[in-house]
């Protein structure tokens, strides 16, 4: 496999900078296979789920990750709060810029005081090691810190909770589900009174939401961890709708991540590596909702093993009718036929 396999061209004015109002009024490019497209919005997935399919989604809720803090020296630093190493303390994070940031310097906030201390650098080089010196980190990042949206996410975001899904309770992400974020309460609601059951996994998006792929064969990319959890009675409803010829629909790659890391090793809850590309035996999610994402990424790998090579087409036919990509943007119903 090469990384031209996973590239496209995305014509940066497809790049949404806000999100829409209503939610769930983003457009929907639904992939009916070999009967071709059709475009609708987010609202119609009433059409297209039925009673007995189980929807999952990922709770998990965007911390607010980003800090901007101060060096000894005066200069300022952008510190990226991803997760903390179970049971140490200690956290990783990206801090930019970190060349010259010593072990043992004290970062702090204008507002006064420390807020972490420099540990070092993480085995494989991508992030730092950082020591919080708060008493409670969460407390202290919702009061001095802000929601981590994308780079290419320009535009200041004036409603903060348009980054999180309506359903988001566990404060542990890096990133949101961002699949999520096109339901309301009021389509979740209407779903659930035609019969489809709805159910919660978590998975705490991390580092790789941030990192491309950078090497010839995509398949010798180092994916990382992250931590899922997936309740012994959502994978007993997956497996009871699938006995009864109904489908499980993963809202977003993270939910399918989740399913997939439990189905695959048997396990509720822990740290998944589990990477998914062309090739791969799904073995539980029938259908994917999800946004269009960034080129050269291991999402795209996921896409490409659901839906085989036909992804380029589905790409090319969003970006000729104008969707909006990325975060912010629309999204596509598929179904696995890889």
């Amino acid at each position: 496999m090469r990384l031209d396999d996973i590239d496209y061209s995305l014509p940066p004015d497809l790049i949404a900078q806000r999100p829409v109002e209503p939610r769930d009024s983003a457009r929907l490019l639904v992939d009916l296979g070999t009967r071709g497209t059709a475009h609708q919005h987010v609202a119609d997935l009433v059409n297209h789920l039925e009673a007995g399919d189980v929807l999952v989604v990922n709770h998990t809720k965007v911390m607010h990750a980003r800090l901007h803090l101060q060096r000894e020296s005066g200069g300022r630093v952008e510190v990226l709060m991803l997760r903390e190493r179970k049971g140490s303390g200690v956290w990783e994070a990206l801090v930019r810029p970190g060349g010259k940031l010593r072990e043992g310097e004290v970062l702090t906030h204008q507002s006064g005081g420390g807020v972490v201390r420099m540990v070092g650098r993480s085995l494989d080089g991508d992030t730092f090691l950082v020591e919080p010196l708060v008493a409670d980190v969460f407390a202290t990042m919702r009061e001095i810190g802000e929601a981590p949206l994308p780079p290419y996410i320009t535009e200041k975001l004036s409603d903060a909770s348009r980054y999180q899904t309506v359903y988001s309770h566990e404060e542990r992400s890096a990133a949101a589900p961002t699949a999520g974020l096109h339901f309301t309460p009021d389509l979740l609601k209407a779903l659930r009174e035609m019969g489809v059951r709805i159910e919660e996994v978590e998975l705490v998006v991390g580092l790789d939401t941030f990192k491309p792929v950078t090497v010839d064969d995509p398949l010798d990319h180092v994916i990382h961890t992250e931590r899922y959890r997936v309740p012994k009675e959502v994978l007993e409803a997956c497996a009871d709708a699938r006995r009864r010829r109904k489908r499980v629909v993963a809202v977003g790659t993270t939910a399918a991540r989740a399913l997939e890391s439990a189905a695959t090793t048997g396990t509720f809850e822990g740290d998944t590596n589990l990477f998914i590309y062309p090739g791969y035996e799904w073995k539980l999610v029938d259908r994917l909702m999800t946004n269009f994402h960034m080129p050269r990424t291991t999402l795209l790998l996921m896409i490409s093993s659901f839906v085989g090579p036909r992804w380029r087409e589905l790409y090319a036919e969003a970006i000729r009718q104008k969707y909006r990509f990325l975060s912010f943007g629309d999204a596509m119903l598929l179904d696995r036929h890889a």
